[in-house]
């Protein structure tokens, strides 16, 4: 059994969820930015005291789509015991220095679980389930590789990403 609880999903309530943030300015290029009344996260255009807001913009596509694989291996009975995502964005070198391509793999450890399997949870998680890779599906490529339990799978590129550069 896994350490990490597998979490209930629940159901949007309205039939168009809305998400309201603040982001205050906190001098130089920080900001503080979250929720009214959440939790809080530091973005720092200089990358000193927090992420800046790209490599925020990425680690949002990183996590959404590793909640996804999580909750998706999960209801196969195979939760993961381990999971991480190495994202690798590239940028234009003009401005605006757009992110035009992120590479991501997924390290997956856990008994019972397969790279057929897990490989299939990221594809479901880019092209149905993640918001964020839904928001971004227009113009940016994400490349994918699945490694289980040191297993390394194919370089993907997902089909939505694909067929969003014709």
């Amino acid at each position: 059994m896994s350490e990490h609880p597998h979490p209930t999903i629940v159901p949007h309530t309205t039939p168009r969820p809305t998400i309201t943030v603040r982001a205050t300015w906190e001098g130089e290029h920080r900001f503080d930015t979250g929720r009214p009344d959440g939790p809080m996260a530091r973005f720092d255009g200089s990358a000193r005291t927090g992420q800046n807001p790209v490599d925020a913009l990425v680690s949002a596509l990183a996590t959404c789509i590793g909640i996804d694989v999580v909750d998706i291996l999960g209801k196969r009975r195979t939760p993961p015991s381990r999971l991480v995502v190495d994202a690798h964005a590239e940028r234009r070198a003009e401005h605006p220095r757009r992110v035009e391509r992120v590479k991501l793999d997924f390290v997956v450890d856990g008994d019972g679980i397969e790279i057929v399997h897990s490989e299939r949870a990221v594809a479901l998680a880019i092209e149905k389930y993640c918001s964020v890779a839904a928001t971004l599906a227009t113009d940016v490529v994400v490349e994918t590789r699945v490694i289980v339990n040191g297993e390394a799978g194919a370089l993907v590129t997902q089909p939505s990403s694909e067929a969003a550069r014709r």
